[in-house]
């Protein structure tokens, strides 16, 4: 399947060395406490990232993904957040069992985030120089930070980055800001940085060049990231990996090539269906019926079972386990599309 970039002069896409694992993410289960009762929003996910990797998170809104990369660094309040279940290991260490002292070292430090609207994750009263070298001093014991500010802003191509310092963020582009946001993110030398839907509220120039610029920092820094989409034409030529969630769950992993080329779940076929093509005759866009589930509502057995076009008895009655489908390639499906057609 021929899943086509935004534009045509994104980066040659390049596996990583082999490397350690840098975070091992084993049967992560979150939920929320409302009152007297507990909603599970995330069930048993498990993954891996290596040093200098890029992995993609991908589900459509609703899916848990962005409580699962949030949970990372425990940036969800707790309570009403709590965790019954899983671990999470950052280098060598158990994050869910960390102080309070001891994650305030980690988030920003080791894990920093961007986050998806960068109108938002900006202070609007705040000059651009203030807020980055913040990041800077909180994390770091230069003694110029406005320096180190002025060569970070550069660093993600802002023309003007003394000119920046002085802007506050209304007077920048959306670009403009999605690069400072990068910029302060990048303020700590993070070994993993969290893009979690990073170019959503941009054009699909400016995601493309932002996209090519995590590719270049990633590079030049050697850090890891895990980027969170619903769109899986974005990640083609950027993620090694790829995990596909639906209803906090991951219903498929493998390497990005078998994933896209041979998808085994109903699901993740049908979000490579939504995904434009140039070649495309005219009529309507593709799409996948019904609504992801409320963690409140979920159906009894698989919860994609009321709208995959493959359903069968059991689906309606039992969750299906991950099983393997290929080298590297898992899938959580009783009749996987591999072995359909």
């Amino acid at each position: 399947m021929n899943i086509q970039h935004p534009t045509s002069n994104s980066l040659p896409f390049q596996h990583p060395p082999r490397r350690s694992v840098l975070l091992d993410v084993q049967g992560l289960t979150v939920g929320f406490r409302n009152g007297r009762d507990d909603v599970i929003v995330v069930r048993d996910v498990s993954f891996r990232i290596r040093e200098g990797e890029t992995i993609a998170l991908v589900g459509e809104s609703g899916c848990g993904k962005s409580v699962t990369a949030l949970s990372l660094a425990r940036l969800l309040p707790e309570p009403p957040a709590f965790y019954p279940a899983g671990v999470v290991i950052f280098r060598g260490r158990e994050v869910l069992q960390m102080s309070p002292a001891e994650m305030r070292v980690i988030r920003g430090g080791q894990i920093a985030y961007v986050f998806q609207d960068p109108g938002t994750a900006l202070n609007p009263v705040l000059r651009i120089g203030f807020q980055l070298k913040e990041a800077i001093r909180a994390h770091r014991s230069r003694a110029d930070a406005r320096q180190e500010a002025i060569r970070l802003l550069s660093l993600v191509g802002l023309p003007d980055a003394e000119a920046c310092m002085r802007a506050y963020p209304y007077e920048l582009s959306g670009g403009m800001q999605q690069r400072v946001v990068i910029a302060i993110a990048l303020a700590c030398q993070p070994k993993l940085l969290v893009a979690d839907e990073p170019t959503t509220a941009l054009d699909v120039t400016i995601q493309a060049q932002i996209l090519d610029l995590l590719k270049v920092l990633q590079a030049e820094l050697g850090m890891a990231v895990l980027l969170i989409t619903h769109n899986l034409g974005l990640v083609a030529d950027v993620a090694h990996r790829v995990h596909v969630m639906y209803a906090g769950s991951l219903v498929e992993s493998g390497d990005v090539e078998q994933v896209l080329a041979a998808p085994s779940h109903p699901y993740t076929k049908g979000l490579l269906d939504t995904v434009p093509r140039l070649e495309a005759q005219e009529g309507r866009m593709q799409g996948i019926e019904g609504a992801v589930p409320s963690p409140r509502e979920l159906p009894p057995g698989c919860p994609f079972a009321p709208r995959c076009p493959q359903v069968e008895a059991q689906c309606r009655k039992t969750m299906p386990r991950m099983v393997a489908s290929g080298k590297g390639h898992i899938v959580r499906c009783f009749c996987p599309l591999s072995e359909v057609t």
